[in-house]
């Protein structure tokens, strides 16, 4: 990893000391979504209520620039200045490089849909399986590590070789046992457990940010 990553690593825990003992955890789910990354893969991000909210802040600060510019390669440059002249320096201004994610709680019609028709606790689940590769990263949120739709969606993820990083409470709760790295915040509170998985994933994203778009 680079020395930047660690730096992100590091100034987490030092604003965050009670997240000392998560470290490890911390450079291992960085770990993997880079392995995934540099394999093709992408993340996949799920939750309720408050946590569906930071799966969705999540997926924005990997798909966009979060920190750093992510200018385009030139290659692709290149290629659009010669296809479209006309608005290629529109494009090559504001398009960015992107950290490919996807948030399982967004698609309301599939989600409704699948409610209505067949089990409301597997919309996740078959988005996963929808979405999923071997080799991609569900980022699976809940505060209490019990909440059924995220764990079926675990479940599913496990099967077909995706893997799964969690952001729970102190403990994971049913969620700890399908988790390849379980980042279990020292909260038992809702909100509180939600107050230490923004700083925790702001952290990651960073860091996988400078890993993908930093300098070499």
């Amino acid at each position: 990893m680079k020395n930047t990553t660690i730096h992100e690593i590091n100034l987490l825990v030092n604003r965050y000391p009670s997240l000392e003992p998560l470290k490890n955890q911390l450079f291992e789910s960085v770990r993997i979504i880079l392995d995934s990354y540099q394999h093709g893969g992408k993340i996949l991000t799920c939750g309720n209520g408050g946590s569906a909210a930071d799966s969705l802040h999540m997926v924005g600060e990997l798909m966009k620039s979060f920190v750093l510019a992510r200018k385009l390669p030139e290659e692709l440059q290149e290629k659009l200045r010669n296809n479209y002249p006309e608005v290629a320096d529109y494009y090559i201004k504001n398009l960015q490089g992107a950290a490919p994610a996807i948030s399982l709680v967004s698609e309301t019609a599939l989600i409704t849909a699948y409610s209505n028709d067949n089990a409301p606790t597997l919309a996740f689940a078959q988005q996963v399986l929808g979405y999923g590769r071997a080799g991609d990263v569900l980022i699976a949120i809940s505060t209490s590590g019990n909440s059924d739709n995220v764990i079926h969606a675990a479940r599913i993820a496990k099967a077909i070789g995706v893997k799964v990083v969690s952001l729970t409470g102190k403990g994971g709760g049913k969620l700890a046992e399908f988790s390849d790295v379980l980042l279990d915040v020292p909260a038992k509170v809702t909100y509180q457990i939600q107050e230490l998985h923004l700083p925790i994933y702001h952290a990651i994203c960073l860091a996988v940010e400078q890993e993908l778009f930093g300098e070499k």
